[in-house]
């Protein structure tokens, strides 16, 4: 079946898609592939900074660079490898694990892969990515949205600052005001 707005999964696939269209990097399959690789690569650069897990060295500035660049570069292509490598695995944190081993020999850093994912579940990965999407999609979504509107209302309350209105209590006619104040 070809995806089209009948086959939707929600409105906001279908009809509403423009609207919602900013919040697909955050919210998107891909954006929470790109949270979960963040948040793998945080972990390793974090085991990575601790004097005391000795088993792998503190990384270099050059290093934690490239490391980051995986996230910053991550692209839906980068996505879709991933989806590749889920389909084999039947598991979407063990591909973003995998995808990140691979870059890891590219960036000689081989000998110390298998500390990518040590000491966490998927759920750790899970529980710290998705609120971090939501932190992204309110910061760059949702309250420049809503300082949007509430800049507009206060113009609109300085622009009929004089307009003179009868308000109302209980449902009634009370003491006269402003539309503006109102």
């Amino acid at each position: 079946m070809s995806y089209d707005a009948l086959t939707a999964l929600s409105p906001l696939d279908g009809r509403y898609a423009a609207k919602v269209d900013a919040l697909r990097p955050q919210f998107s399959e891909y954006g929470l592939i790109r949270r979960r690789l963040q948040v793998e690569i945080e972990w390793l650069k974090a085991l990575a900074a601790e004097p005391y897990f000795t088993e792998i060295p503190a990384f270099s500035p050059a290093t934690v660079a490239a490391l980051d660049a995986l996230v910053t570069d991550f692209g839906v292509g980068q996505a879709a490898e991933v989806k590749e490598i889920e389909a084999v695995t039947n598991h979407d944190v063990k591909a973003i694990e995998y995808i990140i081993k691979e870059k890891m020999d590219s960036l000689g850093l081989g000998a110390y892969k298998e500390f990518v994912h040590f000491g966490l579940t998927s759920q750790d990965i899970n529980n710290t990515a998705i609120p971090l999407s939501l932190k992204d999609a309110m910061a760059g979504v949702y309250y420049p949205a809503v300082e949007e509107v509430r800049d507009k209302l206060a113009a609109f309350a300085d622009e009929w600052r004089e307009v003179p209105m009868l308000a109302r209590t209980h449902g009634q006619p009370a003491s006269p005001t402003t539309l503006g104040k109102e």
